[in-house]
């Protein structure tokens, strides 16, 4: 057993008891990335707000009937992203979301590859892959402006992409927990992970190339 594992079941059994110390350290631990992801199908901080506390409320609720089939996170988000379904307040659906993540966008189709690709579906082409970042001094004084900008452009993502890139890149779920958290299919969940990648680092790219 890791210390992860035991890290966890601990904690289960102590939020099953009714320990509040537990819940405030769970409460601690995901409010912050709860907030963010449930900010992707909401219009309103106050809106995802809401939405995370009857998370929070729900896991109360039903803690005993956790059965463990995932982990305790994966099994919190589930909750909180359907809270977030069932209440309406997301701008559009799922299939109106997806449909606008794939066309147009912010980053010139053609640098990718089709969605109907056989191999790597919405990947850079191999000859128009963005060039890296500099690795010099220069580009180190750079590096706090670059993740504010970055973190910028995460927000002006269609919510589609935020939400994965967020869940990804920033939470650090791994591609099938994505998938069954937002019923994606693993193709899809590519092409949405790599389109908001690549609208991030182009917005990186042009700031390097006005940077003097």
């Amino acid at each position: 057993m890791t210390g992860t594992e035991f890290d966890e079941s601990t904690l289960l059994a102590s939020l099953r008891a009714g320990d509040e110390a537990a819940f405030a350290t769970l409460v601690d631990r995901h409010t912050p990335a709860l907030l963010r992801v449930a900010r992707g199908y909401v219009r309103t901080n106050e809106a995802a707000e809401e939405v995370v506390q009857e998370t929070w409320i729900a896991l109360i609720k039903g803690i005993a009937k956790f059965e463990g089939r995932s982990s305790l996170r994966t099994w919190l988000f589930t909750v909180m992203i359907n809270i977030a379904k069932t209440r309406g307040i997301r701008d559009r659906r799922i299939a109106d979301a997806e449909s606008s993540a794939f066309g147009g966008g912010t980053v010139d189709p053609t640098r990718f590859r089709p969605a109907t690709d056989p191999d790597w579906p919405g990947h850079w082409r191999d000859r128009s892959a963005p060039t890296p970042f500099p690795d010099t001094p220069e580009g180190s004084v750079l590096a706090a402006e670059l993740i504010a900008l970055a973190r910028r452009e995460l927000d002006k993502l269609p919510d589609r992409q935020r939400t994965v890139v967020t869940l990804r890149d920033m939470l650090g779920f791994d591609s099938d927990e994505v998938c069954e958290l937002l019923d994606l299919s693993v193709a899809n969940q590519r092409v949405l992970l790599h389109r908001g990648r690549a609208a991030i680092r182009q917005a990186l790219e042009d700031y390097l190339k006005e940077a003097p």
